[in-house]
């Protein structure tokens, strides 16, 4: 089972079927060659982005040495970067110093994704911020011009404007005409390669999606070039598959693609997710969950 130690270092199965565990930590040459000197039969994935440890015990060896060499090594980062702060501060409104850094901005999916890329960045949800180490700090220095542009971008008076600047427009139309489309919750099937029911796959609109029913009506033209210019189909014949969206669960229970899609899958529409692709669906449907349960939470106080 993937777990995760407190090191901030990642530890998971290959996802091959072979004994052994990889591990991820950003890069440090000195770092590696005691790596590799502990682990003498570890070898990188670029597949995976981590190296591989075989062996039916590599977790726990893995798990042994990390908390052993990362500890004197992370304070000593943190250190060395909480002094480069203090020397070159980074100046923001989002941004707080404390015993790490504190950043708070209104959502954006761009800010998320420049974030998730920090090693060792987390998000808080009792101080509602994300919390990145001071050993972070040159890689949130590189990531935070896109940062902060994203968040006064997304400042809700900078949405409203946009907002009242498209209304009428060609490209406002366009986008509540998909909004429609999307809550109608159906897709374009060939029908020469129906997907499974019940089972996760992955589609270029929807990303993960599960279809639950599959009718016989037939796809309008004028529909399908609209919303769905992606999809193709030997014969032209394409009918409609409701779906929903996979819950994390199920994303965990999703059996991977040991190879990304192929030509043919992708002019079809829909195809078996890889392991990268599971992942990042499942962080999607972790975080959208947790912000469901706090919207409860809240409904439910007095």
């Amino acid at each position: 089972m993937p777990s995760e130690i407190d090191t901030g270092l990642g530890i998971q199965d290959s996802g091959e079927g072979k004994p052994g565990a990889t591990a991820t930590f950003p890069y440090d040459r000195l770092t590696v060659e005691r790596f590799r000197a502990a682990f003498p039969r570890a070898r990188w994935r670029d597949d995976l982005r981590a190296w591989f440890v075989p062996g039916t015990t590599a977790e726990r060896r893995l798990n042994r040495w990390l908390g052993r060499e990362l500890s004197t090594v992370l304070a000593y980062a943190d250190e060395k970067g909480r002094d480069a702060f203090s020397f070159d501060p980074i100046e923001s409104a989002y941004l707080e110093a404390a015993e790490d850094l504190r950043i708070r901005t209104p959502y954006s999916r761009t800010i998320v994704d420049e974030l998730r890329a920090i090693p060792w960045a987390w998000w808080d949800s009792d101080t509602k911020s994300w919390r990145v180490p001071f050993r972070s700090l040159e890689e949130l220095r590189r990531r935070w011009p896109a940062i902060e542009s994203a968040a006064r971008r997304n400042e809700p008076e900078e949405r409203q404007k946009r907002r009242d600047a498209r209304k009428g427009s060609s490209k406002h139309d366009e986008m509540a005409a998909r909004a429609v489309e999307r809550r109608r919750r159906r897709y374009p099937i060939p029908v020469e390669a129906l997907p499974p029911l019940d089972r996760t796959v992955m589609t270029p609109q929807h990303g993960a999606v599960i279809f639950t029913d599959i009718a016989g009506e037939l796809v309008e033209e004028s529909v399908l070039v609209s919303f769905y210019p992606d999809v193709e189909t030997a014969d032209g014949s394409l009918v409609w598959g409701s779906w929903r969206k996979p819950t994390h669960d199920e994303l965990v229970k999703a059996w991977p693609s040991r190879s990304p899609a192929s030509e043919v899958e992708l002019k079809r529409g829909w195809w078996q997710p890889t392991l990268m692709e599971l992942r990042d669906e499942r962080r999607r449907a972790r975080s959208i969950e947790r912000a469901q349960a706090t919207r409860r939470l809240k409904k439910q106080e007095p």
